[in-house]
């Protein structure tokens, strides 16, 4: 990243915070699961970012606690591992700050008085002193580290906020249950369940495309829109995740938080204003208008090795029970029963193991009554959201070809972000999140209602999945997924358009070309 790019990265990091974080108050952060590769890959790298670009508090320090012994110098060289080589100056100013302690468990109540003891002494001469503790751990841990810090380990001079991370809960019932377990320790305020997905630029995006331009809202509504495909694809297996990835699924994993989180930006009415709360209500409303997914619109995918040998297959994976049947690839069709959507199919669909990596939102619109032109039978109008890699929005429309010709030909108004702000760089996800749990805006997490409003849909669908023992369908990796999925989609009146290609694929592709070229030139030198 240049540094022009960098500093750019900040000011629009710095102008989204607002008044920014209260830089006089003394910050302790708790990173519970701190050994755990959470933390290592994400929590660490995320909060030494904020340091370096002046985003923390000037007094603060950062305490991991976990279960594995270790000192504070063996404890500081793991996470050195997974910060920038650059900055090695303020990588040693951020490590100072940075230490460790060990409990006999995440609910050992006199290991989190000791740390708690020493953070007082850490605090001391602060008049404001503030705490973020950010559950690394798994969810089943969530209520027994909660009543053991909540005992002896918070702030009585200042704020106490608890971040913790998906999955919450399995289904309906067991998420009902975290919630009333963890709200009979902490107020609702102090709460910040984080869905990263949130914290992406293109997400954040959404409301704006919608609210901010005159065009797109009068046609937002089902006399306009033929459907809307929601996507979630990955080029990787579990890397490593098998057993906790098992545990889970692809449905509960991605689908019904990130797809899900997307779904309501999409679908909402427009809210009273843009507090945080305000545009949380509107959420919980779509989502209430989505009745339970029926069975016969799902199908579930796993994926087996490819034709090469290159990459295994699922049940091949370390951690994976050979007779396991949980999806890797999930197809879903929601419908919202409201004046706005009502009849309109919102397809959902995410997996691993499939032929590239992208996230986004595509809006395919109606087909014109006149049907002057044939082509525009086979080739709807549609608007895509492209969340990741590469973010960009674009419209695919028909033009005729320059020339003699009266043939049409598919192309389309392009806001590629990189070409159009290429000397900006977007700030991380969690970044975003991080701070903005530290200064106490909730809009980018997720409420209470609004996780029990998404379980709803989704519960009795898992539970047929895993009662019913349904058997996924197999596919290659590095495939586009099962062949039910795309028939599902056609079903509801998807129209796949295989000729089209948007450019930004071919010129993604380039680049990797010619990144590859400079390793492989980087190689030959050597």
């Amino acid at each position: 990243m240049s540094d022009k790019k960098e500093e750019k990265s900040v000011n629009s990091l710095k102008q989204s915070t607002h008044e920014g974080v209260d830089k006089e108050a003394f910050l302790s952060v708790v990173v519970i699961g701190a050994s755990g590769d959470l933390a290592q890959k994400k929590t660490y790298p995320t909060l030494f970012s904020l340091f370096c670009h002046s985003l923390l508090p000037e007094n603060f320090i950062i305490y991991g606690f976990a279960r594995t012994e270790m000192d504070d110098n063996k404890f500081k060289e793991k996470i050195a591992k997974a910060l920038k080589d650059k900055e090695k100056d303020k990588q040693k100013a951020f490590l100072e700050k940075c230490h460790y302690h060990h409990g006999q468990g995440y609910d050992d109540t006199g290991a989190f008085e000791k740390l708690n003891d020493i953070l007082i002494k850490a605090e001391h001469g602060n008049r404001s002193c503030n705490r973020l503790f950010y559950m690394a751990i798994p969810p089943t841990m969530f209520v027994k580290a909660s009543k053991a810090l909540s005992q002896v380990c918070q702030s009585k001079q200042g704020w106490n906020h608890v971040v913790v991370e998906k999955p919450f809960g399995r289904d309906l019932e067991s998420a009902e249950e975290l919630s009333k377990d963890l709200a009979a320790i902490f107020k609702e305020d102090q709460l910040f369940r984080i869905d990263h997905y949130l914290g992406k630029d293109m997400v954040q995006n959404l409301m704006v495309l919608r609210f901010a331009n005159c065009i797109f809202e009068p046609m937002w509504n089902r006399s306009n829109i033929a459907n809307v495909v929601i996507t979630f694809k990955e080029d990787i297996g579990t890397e490593g995740r098998g057993g906790y990835f098992n545990e889970y699924g692809i449905i509960r994993d991605v689908m019904q938080n990130h797809l899900m989180q997307i779904l309501a930006l999409v679908a909402m009415e427009p809210p009273v204003s843009l507090d945080a709360e305000d545009v949380r209500d509107e959420k919980v409303k779509v989502l209430r208008c989505i009745p339970p997914i029926r069975n016969e619109d799902v199908v579930v995918g796993q994926f087996v090795k490819d034709k090469e040998g290159k990459n295994i297959g699922y049940l091949e994976e370390e951690g994976v029970p050979k007779d396991s049947t949980t999806p890797t690839f999930a197809s879903s069709v929601l419908f919202i029963n409201n004046s706005r959507w009502r009849g309109v199919p919102f397809i959902l669909r995410c997996g691993k193991g499939l032929n590239e990596r992208k996230t986004e939102v595509r809006i395919q619109f109606q087909t014109p009554p006149n049907l002057l032109f044939a082509e525009s039978k086979k080739a709807p109008n549609e608007l895509v959201i492209r969340v990741q890699p590469g973010e960009a929005i674009y419209m695919k429309l028909l033009s005729k070809k320059p020339g003699l010709s009266t043939a049409l030909l598919e192309s389309e108004l392009d806001l590629t972000y990189k070409e159009r702000f290429n000397n900006v760089s977007i700030p991380d996800a969690y970044e975003r999140l991080i701070l903005d749990a530290i200064r106490g805006d909730r809009g980018l997490f997720v409420r209470d209602d609004e996780l029990k409003a998404a379980w709803a849909i989704f519960t009795p669908m898992l539970h047929h999945l895993d009662s019913a023992h349904v058997k996924p369908e197999n596919y290659e990796f590095g495939t586009r997924g099962p062949k039910s999925s795309d028939e599902l989609a056609q079903k509801y009146g998807f129209k796949r358009n295989e000729e089209y290609s948007w450019p930004g694929n071919k010129k993604d592709e380039k680049k990797d070309e010619k990144k590859d070229e400079k390793k492989d030139e980087k190689k030959d030198d050597k």
